[in-house]
């Protein structure tokens, strides 16, 4: 990490104004498998918070939480749980990708991150930036920015006035291969500026 971090110095100033302001951020870690991709479903366009509380609930009331369990619940029942009718199209999907085999979780630490997007975009419901997140906590991918993430672009648009997404991609092609690490400056700033504290 200190490595990335010093490089990040390096390369933009934005980094050592954030590390100055509010101290070093944490590296977000989640566990590889099924539990962390429907989390991850849970959390699109939603706060983590607000996810992980209807995460806790379906945890909670079905006390084992695996692809064979969660395609038999029906949808009124995931609607009792706080889960849309539309995430819960997601997670069948998903649960029932990896009873049939179509998707193995157990392969993707081997693969290259683009072999992961391709395996998993696949995948209703899953898109880019599920699969971002998904490398990044749990398969630890280190160039990653997820310019699908409002925090995301809201801090580049901040801290370095560029508000083109195109602009943001050619921009930020220097912090590589740390893009990772710079993503969880940038969430850092957000999060602070904002006195919030997520538990990833």
């Amino acid at each position: 990490m200190q490595e990335a971090i010093d490089y990040l110095l390096e390369k933009d100033a934005i980094f050592k104004a954030i590390i100055e302001q509010y101290g070093m951020p944490v590296i977000p870690k989640r566990p590889q498998g099924f539990e962390t991709l429907v989390l991850l479903v849970l959390e699109q366009q939603v706060s983590i918070e607000s996810a992980k509380a209807t995460f806790l609930k379906i945890k909670t009331t079905l006390k084992t939480v695996t692809p064979e369990i969660l395609v038999l619940i029906s949808d009124a029942e995931f609607r009792n749980l706080g889960v849309s009718r539309q995430k819960t199209s997601y997670i069948k999907a998903l649960a029932t990708a990896l009873i049939n085999k179509e998707l193995d979780l157990e392969s993707l630490p081997a693969k290259t991150a683009l072999q992961v997007r391709e395996e998993l975009i696949k995948i209703k419901g899953i898109g880019n930036w599920t699969i971002d997140i998904y490398l990044m906590f749990s398969l630890q991918e280190p160039d990653l920015l997820p310019l699908g993430d409002i925090a995301v672009v809201h801090t580049i648009k901040e801290l370095l006035d560029i508000h083109d997404k195109n602009e943001m991609q050619v921009h930020t092609l220097k912090w590589s291969p740390y893009r990772s690490f710079a993503t969880y400056l940038l969430w850092h700033y957000y999060l602070k500026k904002r006195n919030r504290t997520v538990f990833y």
